[in-house]
């Protein structure tokens, strides 16, 4: 059956089951051709992961709700077919890719998908190398993708999308848990994706590594799409008014260099020579490095190299096989978990890992209550500074993944640490939650607060760190300023942080 365009919607509103008075989408309105590829942008919050799940049904036939108007994908509406029967027509990438990944292994994640359909043997074999060989994953085939880094999760989820060949690909902040050398490789797949006559919907904010390979930009703003734009033509001035980050093409290499602390001031975390391993793999090597009070190091490298990892021993969650680890003069090895959560908090890269209650001012409030130091003046204060107050009464689960960010940035504070550690905090935020990060930031640094940053984002860390610590393969390859670290090409392009040779000129 011919069909004219792969996407229609037409005056589409929806709301969750508790938010009725109050809808996530407020009369959609899209269409696109067979191959187009298509950038949909906006605010935290404004709707672009809801408008996603009602590509191939999640809404309404999972999230229930309220809907109305209604979403045809290559001719077939979605709020009559069921998630199961669109799977051949639309492959979702997540936010969150823990969500879709229950396989043993990334060759049977891959195949999954295919063998619902029927395909022969022979033919799923073939797809799944093929498209494990174009996300650059055919070595982790044999792993379980619980054990991959969250941007080793991203890309298998990307390769099982692909491998359905289907009319439409939807992908959800595909890019914000991938370091720059991944993102490459991934926006080179898609492009040959969409030569393939694929269509392409990516909800994003990182506009640097999307507008140059578009054809439409959609900006929405309180549930509506407010400008459909090539993106030639989108203009400063609008990114600024509806929360976006006017793009760089290419990193921005001005030199920031922030002034530390002072010589003398108190080490409040330090690693001594530890090394880790889990089922038989080495996932730490030698790793030794001091924070002082009122530093910020950010911690930077490739996915897998090993940052989320020693992000978890700060705490307790993993202890080393050898060395040692002294968080505000306590051996991390003789204490607790609970005991070492009054000193460190951790905010980590998937928020929904975290959370345990039923609203938001609950789950805010719950490490002070449990550590016995609620102050409900810094709980407002941290509410106003994130944005929080509309969302106190809400489902920590329904929102959307910059809004839980924010909230687990304010779980994370609320007992007042003496070192905040934040996984990849700008992932999934919009320009204005990044500039007021970083002022905040610079506030908390201020009053003494210890900060550990671990991200991809080489501009924010530059913006923000006093030192660099760069990782390759659970090693730390360079140190320093940003300034020495970044001029070390060889350290940086090992740790994914500079685009392959052969990439340079496709990005």
């Amino acid at each position: 059956m011919h069909y004219s365009h792969t996407i229609k919607i037409s005056s589409l509103k929806y709301s969750y089951r508790e938010e009725t008075a109050f809808p996530v989408l407020n009369g959609i309105d899209l269409t696109s051709g067979e191959n187009e590829y298509i950038l949909l942008c906006g605010a935290s919050g404004s709707g672009k992961s809801t408008l996603c799940r009602t590509f191939n049904g999640l809404i309404p036939h999972f999230y229930g709700g309220s809907l109305e108007g209604y979403v045809r994908i290559a001719g077939v509406d979605t709020t009559i077919r069921t998630v199961g029967d669109m799977l051949e027509l639309v492959g979702m990438v997540f936010q969150n890719p823990e969500a879709q990944l229950f396989c043993s292994t990334v060759e049977h994640e891959i195949a999954f998908g295919l063998e619902s359909l029927g395909l022969a043997p022979s033919e799923i074999k073939s797809r799944v190398k093929r498209a494990a060989e174009k996300l650059s994953i055919a070595d982790l085939l044999h792993r379980n993708p619980h054990t991959l880094s969250d941007g080793e999760k991203q890309l298998v989820a990307i390769a099982a999308a692909t491998a359905l060949s289907p009319k439409l690909i939807v992908l959800d902040e595909p890019y914000a848990n991938l370091d720059p050398s991944n993102v490459q490789g991934v926006r080179c797949a898609l492009k040959e994706i969409r030569r393939q006559g694929v269509c392409i919907v990516i909800a994003e904010h990182r506009l640097h590594y999307t507008l140059p390979d578009v054809d439409r930009v959609a900006v929405i703003h309180n549930g509506r799409i407010v400008i459909d734009t090539p993106p030639a033509l989108l203009l400063p001035r609008y990114v600024k008014e509806y929360g976006l980050e006017f793009p760089l093409y290419g990193p921005r290499e001005e030199k920031i260099e922030i002034p530390g602390p002072p010589p003398g001031a108190e080490t409040v975390l330090s690693v001594e020579n530890i090394s880790f391993s889990r089922n038989g793999t080495s996932l730490l090597k030698d790793i030794s490095f001091t924070l002082r009070k009122g530093e910020c190091i950010a911690v930077l490298g490739a996915n897998g190299a090993g940052k989320t990892t020693l992000l978890k021993h700060i705490n307790g969650l993993y202890r080393p096989d050898k060395g040692k680890i002294t968080l505000m003069e306590l051996d991390t090895s003789q204490k607790k978990i609970p005991e070492l959560a009054r000193y460190a908090g951790i905010a980590f890269q998937n928020p929904d890992s975290q959370f345990f209650k039923l609203n938001v001012r609950d789950e805010i409030s719950a490490g002070a209550d449990a550590l016995n130091c609620y102050d409900e003046k810094w709980i407002n204060s941290l509410v106003d500074l994130f944005g929080l107050e509309k969302l106190l009464k809400r489902a920590p689960y329904r929102l959307s993944g910059g809004e839980k960010k924010r909230v687990a940035f304010a779980s994370a504070l609320a007992a007042k640490p003496a070192v905040l550690a934040l996984d990849e905090p700008t992932a999934g935020q919009d320009a204005r939650f990044r500039s007021a990060l970083s002022g905040f930031l610079s506030e908390l640094t201020a009053e003494g607060i210890a900060v550990l940053l671990v991200t991809h984002d080489l501009l924010f860390a530059k913006q923000n760190a006093h030192r660099f610590l760069l990782m390759a393969k659970g090693k730390i390859i360079s140190e320093g300023t940003p300034g020495k670290v970044i001029s070390d090409k060889t350290a940086m392009r090992l740790a994914g942080l500079l685009p392959a040779e052969r990439m340079k000129d496709d990005a």
